[in-house]
């Protein structure tokens, strides 16, 4: 099994017992959407190869879910970003993206993309910051629009696309 341990706070591949737990993180963490239960206990199985856990003295305080996109294999789709308030400022989400693409099984990944709502400023200083240390262009555009995709009740999601980038990625 996949971990890293700083003393602090552990990163480490999800388990299926964890997908309850990360519901509740989820929950706690507006802006972000909340899935149902059964998509994250999915998240912590299927795709818990492309998906970090982190804890802090045994307690789950963040979670970022994200999968290869199926017709491209070469592209990380990052779904969520979720990290506790106490864990908050300390650079965990940016530590936790790096994992992700430290790992072995995920060597063959030359882009990352993601999407964000114009508001989410935390979200887009942390992908830019993602951008500028893998050294990578990034450019964004309308994925899912308000008014076409939401009716109106939800803001337009910027599809945010990082590289091409060097495949060989370290923690």
């Amino acid at each position: 099994m996949y971990e890293c341990d700083d003393g602090k706070v552990k990163l480490r591949l999800p388990r299926p017992s964890d997908g309850f737990v990360v519901s509740e993180l989820i929950s706690q963490c507006p802006p972000l959407d909340t899935n149902s239960t059964y998509c994250n206990l999915l998240q912590c199985t299927h795709f818990a190869g492309t998906s970090v856990v982190a804890e802090l003295r045994g307690k789950i305080v963040g979670f970022i879910s994200g999968y290869v996109i199926p017709d491209r294999p070469n592209c990380l789709f990052i779904w969520q970003v979720a990290v506790a308030e106490q864990a908050r400022g300390i650079g965990l989400a940016l530590r936790m993206l790096r994992d992700i693409l430290a790992r072995n099984q995920n060597s063959q990944i030359v882009t990352v993309e993601t999407t964000i709502t114009a508001s989410n400023l935390a979200s887009w200083a942390l992908f830019e910051r993602l951008a500028q240390e893998l050294k990578a262009p990034f450019n964004k555009s309308i994925f899912f629009d308000s008014s076409k995709h939401f009716a109106g009740n939800h803001e337009s999601e910027l599809l945010m696309k990082i590289g091409p980038f060097n495949a060989q990625h370290e923690a």
